[in-house]
């Protein structure tokens, strides 16, 4: 058996493909990892709503889920939402989005409303954002305490966000760039990493007895705090030089071959 005892994973793009489909091989490759005593970790930029079923798919029905890129942790119960918040940090979003509007003033803002979906400066693309989303005034966007926000600029390139991050300064937040424009903000020092530390501390496991597979610059923390990092294959390359391995891609379920791995 390996000396794994934790094991991270991401869910977009890396267990999940990007049309929202879980393959019956990394079912069945979870299911194992946890059968064999391993504790099975999510952890996710998604918000508890939106994780926790996820979970509930893989038929992981107990211990710990990291959400909102590790500004919440959930601990898995038999309650009917099947989740309890174990802890939520949050920051003061107004100074972050007041600049950001003044760079971008037509970007869409959500903030997450924990447990429920979001609250919105107006309607996002389709499909986008999960569980209810209220539409509310920029104020109150800006004067309430957050676990995480997005801004999203359908207009503008992954590239623009990556300009306009270097160019205001972000400070006193964590940020990541996802693939189209649409930017993560959480509270300073938290991170997926410093979720899962606190996890593998009263869990017991120890250090070396860690993997995390993901695929997002979102990610790279929990690579690189990971004993094992592993990168999907069609990470960027900033990504992959966090990991400490690459993987095959989301089409060939690569996270499949890393998960069977640690029951070598």
């Amino acid at each position: 058996m390996s000396r794994c005892r934790l094991v991270a994973l991401d869910v977009d793009g890396t267990l999940m493909s990007y049309d929202g489909v879980l393959s019956d091989d990394v079912r069945e490759a979870v299911a194992a990892v946890r059968d064999a005593g391993v504790h099975v970790v999510l952890a996710t930029g998604r918000g508890a709503h939106s994780a926790v079923p996820v979970a509930r798919e893989l038929g992981l029905t107990e211990g710990w889920v990291v959400c909102s890129n590790g500004a919440v942790t959930a601990r898995l119960d038999g309650s009917p939402e099947g989740f309890v918040v174990d802890r939520s940090v949050t920051f003061d979003p107004g100074p972050a989005l007041r600049t950001i509007a003044m760079e971008l003033p037509d970007a869409l803002i959500a903030v997450e409303d924990l447990g429920v979906g979001f609250k919105v400066s107006a309607d996002f693309p389709t499909g986008e954002l999960s569980g209810r989303v209220e539409v509310v005034p920029f104020e109150e966007l800006a004067s309430t305490p957050a676990t995480r926000v997005v801004i999203r600029a359908p207009e503008a390139s992954p590239e623009e966000f990556h300009a306009l991050v270097e160019r205001v300064g972000l400070h006193e937040v964590e940020y990541a760039v996802g693939w189209s424009a649409w930017l993560d903000l959480t509270p300073g020092g938290v991170s997926k990493a410093s979720a899962l530390e606190e996890i593998r501390q009263h869990e017991g496991v120890e250090p070396f007895q860690t993997v995390a597979v993901g695929d997002g610059s979102n990610d790279v923390q929990m690579l690189r705090w990971a004993a094992r990092g592993v990168a999907m294959g069609h990470a960027t390359d900033t990504v992959r030089a966090a990991a400490d391995e690459v993987t095959g891609t989301i089409e060939d379920d690569g996270a499949v071959a890393v998960l069977r791995s640690l029951l070598v």
